[in-house]
């Protein structure tokens, strides 16, 4: 249901400015920066093009020499190659442009959420810098041996969380683990990351950060999205989808779209059968099959064939295959909980309630909810916004925008899942945030500490940026000329997937956003404009 929760911003970024390098293989060319307020050290650099000489034309080391040349500035004590590791390249054949992504190390192990990502153009010039850099980490006295093992870390997480919810007879996956340097309220620590996915007895995508020299929970959160919430689906929409035969019976599998797209049922699970589905899928749930081609249960109608639906959506506009861009099987699960009025994308699969009948039908039912579970997975394969306070706010902003683009006959998320007693109401409107008691502008963001920081309640400042963008109009005495959903969502998935990283804000998603505009359109087009106009509307600068 709604929430009326929400956000305490990051402060990361607070002034404007611009940075003349002394290196020098570096121009006096200014380059526009601005400064996140903690670090001291770059939010985002704007490049000129002839700022950077390149003095090799390979690319990862035109990578690590342009961070080199930034060294002071970005208050590194050792090359760039011994503090960062590059995670991955990409290339966009259309533009000819290249983008890496990064991560910040200390003594070679890798810093949770100091991402980065240095993007060239067809020239192999460095034209942007987005990130979190921590400064003088030879200074900060941080912990780099462990004192026992990551089997013993996920342990302490597991009993952690079944003190919480009950006893987990199976995780939808083996819970990961990962050694990181960790910040946490100004301190750094030697850390264990746990994530966890659970469906019974509680949804949850567990993230635990273990003190790796003495065992203790440093900081814990569950991080699952709650919306809050031939066949026939709930609306009594007739549909036509992919299925598999196996021994003569039909199954809700598509094996046309990436690696599958199945659809599973949580209820009645027998004790056999869920240790075989649980050995063979990695997650909990019953699969659901029939004997002819036709398939009775309307909830599982809707979660297969909206996954379908937004599936190809992602392939055919963004040439994206699954969540991954390689096929990752896309895994939904209904019937999840007793009248469960919610939707949730636990790091697994989606996972879909029925609602309590009163105020919420099932949430399958909604294509734009399914699209907003979907994205979270999206997310989670690139940028990997942390799902606290505005990182977190965007995490569910853009799933919010890419809901609203998959279905596209409005600007409203989970209108189609209200029951009809309730009319004229949705999750949330991109349009009209004020009119459901959500904030327009970031002069009215919540700073509190309750929903992980306002993920949901602050998501609408930056929404409401995004239907500026497609619709135009007057905000706060700020006029935009709108450029269309095409362009606007080729922005928001460029800026997605290529800029922005775990621990972004909303200033760092405004000039995400101007320059994947500046990238597809040119920087002097009506888009660029329209980005930068919408973005001042809202109060994000």
């Amino acid at each position: 249901m709604r929430k009326k929760a929400v956000c305490l911003s990051l402060a990361l970024s607070i002034s404007f400015g611009t940075f003349i390098a002394s290196s020098p293989n570096v121009s006096a060319a200014e380059s526009t920066i601005k400064f996140n307020s903690k670090y001291k050290t770059p939010s985002f650099i704007i490049e000129n093009n002839k700022n950077f000489k390149n003095p090799t034309t390979n690319k990862k080391n035109i990578v690590f020499s342009y961070l080199d040349s930034r060294k002071k500035v970005f208050k590194l004590n050792e090359g760039a190659k011994n503090e960062f590791s590059i995670l991955k390249e990409e290339t966009d054949k259309k533009n000819k442009t290249h983008h890496y992504k990064l991560i910040q190390k200390h003594k070679n192990i890798p810093m949770y959420g100091f991402n980065q990502t240095i993007s060239l153009d067809k020239n192999n010039n460095v034209k942007a810098f987005f990130g979190q850099v921590s400064p003088d980490l030879e200074n900060k006295n941080i912990p780099t041996v462990a004192s026992f093992s990551a089997d013993k870390a996920v342990k302490i997480a597991q009993k952690d969380i079944e003190n919480k919810i009950g006893k987990i007879d199976q995780y939808d996956a083996k819970p990961s683990h990962q050694l990181y340097i960790y910040e946490y309220k100004n301190k750094y620590y030697l850390a264990y990351v746990i994530k966890a996915s659970t469906s019974t007895p509680s949804p949850g995508f567990w993230h635990y950060f273990i003190d790796a020299t003495n065992g203790k929970i440093i900081n814990q959160y569950n991080a699952i999205d709650e919306v809050t919430g031939k066949g026939t689906g709930v609306l009594g929409n007739k549909e036509t989808f992919e299925i598999t035969n196996k021994n003569n019976n039909y199954f809700l599998a598509d094996e046309t779209r990436g690696n599958g797209i199945n659809t599973f049922n949580a209820l009645n699970i027998n004790e056999i059968i869920y240790q075989i589905l649980s050995q063979t899928t990695g997650f909990t749930g019953f699969e659901i099959k029939s004997k002819t081609q036709n398939f009775s249960d309307p909830v599982a109608v809707d979660a297969h064939v909206n996954a379908e639906k937004v599936y190809d959506y992602y392939k055919n506009v963004f040439g994206r295959n699954s969540l991954d861009n390689a096929g990752m099987k896309l895994n939904s699960t209904v019937h999840v909980g007793s009248k469960w009025n919610n939707a949730a994308w636990n790091g697994a699969q989606m996972m879909y309630g029925d609602g309590d009948g009163k105020t919420f039908i099932p949430f399958s039912a909604g294509l734009d909810v399914v699209a907003h579970e979907i994205t979270h997975g999206v997310t989670e394969h690139t940028a990997q916004l942390e799902y606290q306070n505005e990182s977190g706010a965007l995490n569910e902003s853009l799933s919010d925008i890419m809901g609203a683009m998959v279905d596209r006959n409005d600007w409203e998320v989970g209108e189609d899942i209200y029951t009809p007693t309730i009319t004229n109401d949705s999750l949330r409107s991109l349009k009209d945030p004020a009119s459901q008691g959500y904030p327009d502008h970031y002069s009215k963001r919540y700073i509190g500490s309750e929903d992980n920081g306002g993920v949901h309640t602050n998501s609408s400042i930056n929404n409401k940026a995004a239907y500026l963008i497609s619709e135009g109009g007057t905000h706060y005495g700020v006029k935009v000329e709108g450029v269309g959903r095409k362009a606007t969502e080729q922005i928001y998935y460029r800026a997605l997937t290529n800029y922005l990283t775990a621990t972004s804000n909303f200033s760092m998603m405004r000039q995400a956003a101007i320059q994947s505009a500046t990238d597809l359109y040119g920087e002097k087009s009506k888009e660029v404009t329209a980005v930068t106009k919408a973005y001042n509307a809202v109060g994000i600068n």
